[in-house]
């Protein structure tokens, strides 16, 4: 099977946005693997609207064309990596939205997570999988949670991921072995089930 493609999503927007430092180091990590081919995808360079159209594109198109365009990019993958903040026990109002523009894209395909926050985002995380599982995707058990002592040193302090990175190798190593054994079983789904439309 050819490679799978990943997008590493960065699913905050803020300007003071810490996103961007896990993402570059989870794609980095990525990249290392033979069987991926990855793709960093910044929300925030889309400009989404909030969430204004007549219903989910599920149902009618998208009259937005921002929203078209992050559909078509969302498209292109066969799986995804998002990294997220946790606010208030949940997502990025960002990152919310940005599911919400697309269904037929997301459809039937595999997500992992990679979280920050006092609790490595584990509450978001567990949010974030009810979220994709509506969009019927399949979230991966294991995650990448920066949280305690790690999430204080690398966000707070600004230490380098480098200074961390043992603590959080074995579970990315984990989930994204989960990621490729669902991203080919669902990628081989959907072949077999577009070769008979």
């Amino acid at each position: 099977m050819s490679k799978l493609k990943i997008a590493v999503i960065i699913g905050s927007t803020r300007d003071a946005r810490f996103a961007p430092i896990p993402a570059q180091w989870i794609f980095k990590l990525a990249q290392q693997r033979e069987d991926l081919s990855v793709e960093l995808v910044d929300v925030k360079t889309f400009d989404l609207p909030f969430f204004n159209e007549k219903m989910s594109n599920a149902w009618a198109p998208s009259e937005d064309a921002r929203a078209v365009a992050w559909q078509k990019k969302i498209g292109e993958f066969d799986g995804y990596i998002v990294v997220t903040a946790e606010y208030n026990r949940s997502i990025t109002a960002s990152l919310k939205n940005a599911f919400d523009q697309a269904y037929v894209e997301w459809s039937r395909k595999p997500i992992a997570f990679l979280g920050y926050g006092g609790l490595g985002a584990a509450c978001a995380i567990e949010h974030a999988h009810s979220i994709s599982i509506e969009l019927q995707m399949v979230p991966v058990k294991t995650s990448v949670n920066i949280g305690g002592g790690e999430y204080l040193r690398t966000v707070h302090q600004r230490e380098p991921i480098a200074g961390i990175e043992q603590v959080l190798l074995p579970s990315a190593k984990k989930m994204l072995d989960e990621l490729v054994w669902w991203g080919s079983a669902t990628k081989t789904a959907r072949e077999s089930q577009a070769s008979k439309t």
